[in-house]
């Protein structure tokens, strides 16, 4: 069956334009005009996929998103910015949305990223449209792609994976350094798992897009970076050894130095 996008962009022209090219794509498509109709739609008829412009007037894209998150909406978003700036594409994630895309974009790019969200939520465990009621990550196929890897990680009794002091359960999504719990995306959870899985071993740019999104956003790209920064906000502690160091011109590694 076709899947539902709930479309949210101010702009008449790129709203009409966007819509009728995700029609043709395939997609069924419902277009607001502002966060009030986006919220409204929402939770009149849950979309599989959400494309949030961030600024629109009286409610905003960002203000969208973390309703939703606030009351279990799992539903993948994704947020169309003209902001270009790693604070702002941050503020994105942090109040709760899957992926950006930055203005003026390529309709392919948009199609490509929405593939690999849908990807994510449309297994066995996948969260899609139905919500999570722990308001953090479940079970999607990007970590039965990780578990593919050859990687260096110590599994111990019950399905848990340990390396540089971090312990994760992949199968309830959960993972720690040392005692602390860490509350992470669906995103972050992927990428961690993926390196705690090839732990010492450095992974190029290409590899990890392909693995957790399915496509290589290519060299200008800066979608890779926002994560792991994200991610390094989360694992850092004062005092203790950071855990993924960039590799200039490759990609990333993880290990306790």
């Amino acid at each position: 069956m076709p899947q539902n996008v709930l479309l949210a962009e101010d702009d008449r022209a790129i709203r009409h334009a966007l819509e009728r090219a995700l029609t043709l794509e395939g997609y069924e498509v419902t277009a607001v005009a502002d966060g009030v109709e986006a919220l409204a739609q929402a939770h009149r008829n849950r979309p599989d996929v959400l494309v949030l412009d961030v600024m629109m007037p009286g409610i905003d894209g960002l203000q969208v998103c973390r309703v939703l998150r606030a009351e279990g909406d799992r539903t993948p978003i994704l947020m169309l910015t003209a902001l270009v700036e790693t604070a702002d594409r941050i503020a994105g994630l942090d109040a709760g949305a899957d992926d950006y895309v930055v203005k003026p974009f390529d309709v392919e790019e948009v199609f490509a990223r929405l593939r690999a969200l849908l990807r994510r939520t449309s297994g066995p465990g996948g969260s899609g449209g139905s919500g999570g009621s722990d308001g953090f990550a479940t079970t999607s196929p990007q970590s039965s792609a990780a578990s593919a890897s050859a990687g260096s990680a110590s599994p111990e009794a019950g399905g848990l994976l340990t390396a540089a002091g971090l312990r994760m359960d992949v199968q309830a999504r959960r993972a720690w350094r040392g005692a602390r719990e860490l509350e992470l995306t669906r995103t972050e959870f992927d990428l961690l798992e993926l390196l705690v899985r090839n732990s010492g071993i450095v992974l190029d740019h290409a590899t990890i897009y392909d693995r957790i999104w399915g496509y290589d956003f290519g060299p200008g790209s800066k979608n890779l970076a926002v994560y792991v920064g994200y991610l390094r906000r989360k694992l850092d502690e004062p005092g203790a050894p950071a855990l993924i160091h960039t590799v200039r011109g490759v990609g990333y590694a993880l290990r306790e130095d």
